[in-house]
């Protein structure tokens, strides 16, 4: 691996979920927060990716060498799966996080090391640098829509869309923001990012020459249109048994909440963990 978009690949997993209903599917991603003088490995995902679920696994690539081994995966299978998971306070703030440290101990324990390449918060853009920032910014995010993958090699799928509302401006009050992307279910928890490889552009029109990254949040729902016409939004269907009706039609406008929900989540548990900031 050379470049940030081939690391990239591996910052993610593949979540599958299953109760009475019928099984799911969801993306999560590795997330290290520096909390006093702790390092703190989360997963991260939305709380309707887990959520009702008794049973779910996450899928993480083997290690070997340092590097990871293409192919080769670990399917973790979890109880009391949604119980594992700490919700963001806000009701209305679709994020979760799952604890890895603990995870790690216990694959390490059988003799299963893994790969992943972290999300660290170095690049998630403090409140400056996210007012430079255009109204219209291209993104890649990354997951496993309606479950797709490379099942031979494990490797998840990246999508390009644009920012539809600025990154700046809370939308409607909210700590979210909207893309212009095709997003489907399975989509759910897909981390977002700014990448400009080899030149972007600032809103002001200053050309800079090189390599641009930011963490800017967490896929979490989409807009569709109901067969009255009224444009609503849905958190993502996981559930592979419940497809979407054609009544229901997706109209490629997907909701993000902003990273730093992600940061408070986490600092939400520390502190019910007492560990101090």
């Amino acid at each position: 691996m050379t470049s940030i978009a081939e690391k990239l690949l591996f910052a993610t997993v593949r979540i599958d979920t299953s109760n009475s209903q019928g099984s799911g599917s969801g993306t999560g991603f590795i997330y290290i927060q520096k909390i006093g003088d702790q390092f703190i490995p989360v997963i991260v995902s939305n709380k309707h990716v887990v959520n009702g679920y008794t049973h779910g696994s996450v899928t993480f690539t083997i290690k070997k060498d340092g590097k990871p081994k293409l192919g080769n995966g670990f399917r973790l299978d979890i109880g009391d799966f949604e119980q594992c998971w700490f919700g963001h306070p806000s009701p209305d703030i679709d994020v979760a996080i799952l604890p890895l440290a603990h995870l790690e101990e216990h694959l390490k324990s059988k003799g299963v090391e893994i790969f992943y390449q972290a999300i660290t918060e170095d690049i998630v853009p403090d409140t400056e640098a996210i007012k430079g920032l255009d109204a219209f910014e291209e993104l890649v995010f990354i997951g496993y829509p309606n479950g797709i993958w490379d099942k031979t090699n494990l490797l998840p799928i990246m999508r390009t869309g644009t920012t539809a509302t600025p990154l700046s401006i809370d939308f409607e009050g909210k700590p979210k923001f909207l893309m212009d992307a095709s997003v489907f279910p399975g989509s759910s928890g897909s981390p977002v990012f700014i990448y400009n490889p080899g030149m972007y552009f600032s809103k002001t029109g200053t050309t800079t020459v090189g390599t641009r990254l930011m963490f800017v949040g967490v896929v979490s729902a989409v807009f569709f249109r109901e067969d009255t016409n009224e444009i609503v939004s849905a958190p993502i269907p996981t559930q592979n048994s419940r497809p979407v009706a054609r009544s229901k039609e997706m109209i490629d406008l997907g909701i993000v909440f902003k990273a730093a929900t992600i940061q408070e989540t986490l600092n939400a548990l520390a502190k019910s963990k007492g560990i101090e900031a």
